[in-house]
């Protein structure tokens, strides 16, 4: 299990939790990612920048610390 900013770009991989609050938790839900979704990594920025992932057939970019609370098993 790893974060999704840890995850290699290119990865596929299930959200297995989200250790964050009530609020990150409602954000994510309202972009359609939750428990049990399936991600695609496809890049990251440089420095602390945003993280691009695909969830279905949406691309998001999500934050640098957003991204370290996301928990994601790798398939």
């Amino acid at each position: 299990m790893v974060t999704v900013l840890e995850m290699q770009e290119g990865k596929l991989g299930i959200i297995s939790s989200i250790n964050g609050g009530v609020g990150l938790q409602k954000k994510l839900e309202n972009m359609g990612i939750s428990k049990g979704a399936e991600i695609f990594k496809i890049s990251r920025q440089w420095l602390k920048g945003p993280v691009i992932i695909r969830h279905g057939n949406t691309e998001l970019a999500i934050g640098y610390n957003m991204a370290m609370k996301i928990m994601v098993d790798i398939i």
